[in-house]
């Protein structure tokens, strides 16, 4: 008999082939749908598919009482109400690491685009303009790069700036004794410290906001902003406010509160860059990500250990 599958997010393509033969899928994307599928046929799922950024709330999860796994593409659960998973017992994947690579490559790429100007020099010249005697922007050589959140993705991007010999300093809840990079006390000290900031950092009630007035304020006129980990750790009237008056110099946005639907103040904030929250996409990730919530999903429905659970529930 074939295990109900409900899958709520998109799906690459191809992602969802080779589960035909033992899962029954139901991938529905609308909110109104899914509810009313939920209200209708939820007691026969027993496994959902989801992302960080979409997740499962409490609300669904009353719905589904049978579910059995939640399975999340990509490293992100936090919008996965765990609290409610836990009390009844339902087990939790993820996939970790499986575009650290990527997300490092496009953080440093929209770092450089901000700070040399290269999407505004695009359509400046592509409607007819050119330079000016005025025209002059920063080298990143040399200076300092702050990463707040030095996990896997942070640890790459270290690596990399490190061919332009930049002084990387770190803000993490704990200081790590792994690394020489020098670890700053708070949000707001790594941001005086560096000329760069690159916010890594994972999304929850731990971070929401952790970027506001004051981090942007001590970052300062000539400090630049990448934020590629959660949208929820940066706070949008802050930055936009920023950016109109000239707090930071500029910043690249992967991710932003409330995503996809961006505040039109933000789209208008002078000297930012926004890409649709793909830094994580890249085939070679897909082909990972899709091999890991397979096996995921697989192992668990077999009996077998799940390949990733998220550490809350990890078993040592």
């Amino acid at each position: 008999m074939k295990t109900n599958l409900l899958v709520n997010v998109p799906v690459f393509p191809g992602g969802l082939d080779g589960l035909s033969d033992d899962f029954d899928i139901s991938h529905i994307l609308d909110d109104q749908q899914r509810t009313d599928f939920l209200k209708s046929d939820g007691a026969a799922i027993e496994a959902v598919l989801t992302n960080g950024t979409k997740g499962l709330t409490a609300e669904e999860l009353a719905l589904l009482p049978n579910l059995k796994l939640i399975s999340c593409i990509g490293a992100g659960y936090d919008r996965v109400d765990i609290s409610a998973a836990k009390q009844r017992g339902i087990a939790i994947s993820h996939g970790p690491g499986t575009n650290d690579i990527c997300v490092a490559d496009h953080s440093v790429a929209l770092l450089f685009s901000i700070v040399r100007r290269i999407p505004s020099y695009d359509t400046h010249v592509k409607n007819g303009g050119w330079k000016t005697a005025a025209d002059s922007w920063p080298i990143l050589t040399g200076k300092t790069l702050g990463i707040l959140g030095l996990g896997r993705i942070g640890m790459r991007i270290a690596a990399r700036v490190s061919g332009f010999d930049m002084a990387v300093h770190y803000h993490n809840r704990n200081k790590r004794d792994d690394v020489d990079f020098t670890y700053e006390r708070s949000a707001v000290d790594l941001a005086a410290a560096s000329d760069f900031l690159i916010v890594v950092c994972p999304g929850g009630k731990a971070t929401h906001h952790l970027v506001n007035a004051a981090v942007l304020e001590a970052l300062g006129p000539e400090g630049y902003l990448v934020s590629v980990g959660r949208g929820s750790v940066v706070d949008n009237d802050a930055l936009v406010s920023a950016l109109h008056n000239g707090t930071i110099a500029a910043a690249g946005l992967d991710v932003f509160d409330g995503e996809p639907e961006a505040p039109q103040a933000l789209l208008e904030a002078p000297n930012i860059t926004i890409t649709p929250h793909i830094a994580g996409r890249a085939p070679e990730a897909q082909a990972q990500m899709i091999d890991l919530f397979q096996r995921n999903l697989k192992n668990f429905f077999s009996g077998a250990t799940l390949a990733t659970p998220i550490p809350e529930m990890a078993v040592d």
